[in-house]
């Protein structure tokens, strides 16, 4: 079975860690081991959860559902020590003044480092990775384009050798789509969902990468803003009534302009995960 690779982007702010969560639960459910890995630096899982704090190493939360902690340094660091195979040379490495300079002004070396170890499966290059099904809450609209902009840049800046071979071979494993999948997350309103088409325009002409983009937060009602009764100064009817025809009009930008977009329900439930479990039946 080939491991998928599934990416969530989106502004900040439309919930696209929870919809990460919710697609991972799903995967799990349906019989996959499956890995949520965070970019970053920080957890939002740990807290949003509660569990034991969340770092490099996966951990198991549910049965075939962990989550882990990726960030650029300790990427970095797990594939020095897979090539080098003795811990305190890696560490002499690391804590050499010079070569932590360089590590630290070295144009996209930390974004190469994720995504080597995210592709490292499919690659079959790397520390294993024992998961059928990869889930990256990856980071918001402008870096994460700057995450894949760096095994491009760097396959092109450098023609031979090791680096601008494993360059190539992580550009074109994010490029296969029988791999990789991108998910673009977004609101039913006017900025959001404006932006989100555009990072799905950008994905294709710069990556040539397909992404679907999920409107989040969907009032699901038969009803049309047309339909409701007249508010007699009811100002919760005369603001659901402008919330339905808005997210209507949205709905319909996107569709004139792509066929890859699908709506996600306003679900209220503060247990997260059953909120986590209710949007995974919708995806």
């Amino acid at each position: 079975m080939k491991q998928e690779i599934h990416f969530v982007t989106g502004k900040g702010g439309v919930g696209k860690s929870l919809v990460a969560a919710a697609l991972a639960f799903k995967k799990s459910q349906e019989g996959q081991r499956v890995l949520l890995v965070e970019l970053g630096e920080q957890s939002f899982f740990q807290d949003f959860f509660t569990l034991s704090p969340i770092q490099f190493k996966p951990l198991e939360v549910k049965p075939k559902f962990s989550i882990a902690l990726w960030r650029g340094e300790d990427s970095l660091r797990e594939y020095a020590k897979y090539l080098i195979k003795v811990e305190s040379l890696v560490k002499l490495f690391f804590e050499n003044p010079v070569m932590r300079a360089f590590v630290n002004v070295a144009p996209a070396l930390r974004e190469l480092a994720i995504l080597g170890k995210i592709t490292s499966g499919p690659r079959k290059h790397g520390p294993p990775l024992p998961f059928d099904c990869l889930v990256i809450d990856a980071f918001a609209t402008g870096h994460f384009l700057a995450l894949l902009e760096a095994p491009k840049g760097m396959a092109q800046a450098v023609q031979v050798g090791p680096m601008g071979e494993q360059s190539r071979s992580i550009l074109r494993t994010l490029q296969d789509p029988s791999v990789c999948h991108y998910h673009v997350v977004t609101l039913p309103e006017e900025l959001p969902a404006k932006e989100a088409l555009e990072l799905q325009e950008k994905l294709k002409k710069d990556f040539s990468v397909d992404a679907e983009i999920l409107l989040n937060k969907f009032i699901q009602t038969s009803l049309k803003g047309k339909d409701l009764p007249a508010t007699n100064g009811d100002l919760f009817v005369e603001y659901l009534g402008s919330k339905i025809s808005h997210q209507e009009e949205i709905l319909e930008k996107l569709k004139a302009k792509t066929s890859k977009v699908r709506t996600l329900p306003w679900i209220f439930e503060h247990d997260s995960w059953v909120l986590t479990e209710k949007i995974a039946g919708t995806l």
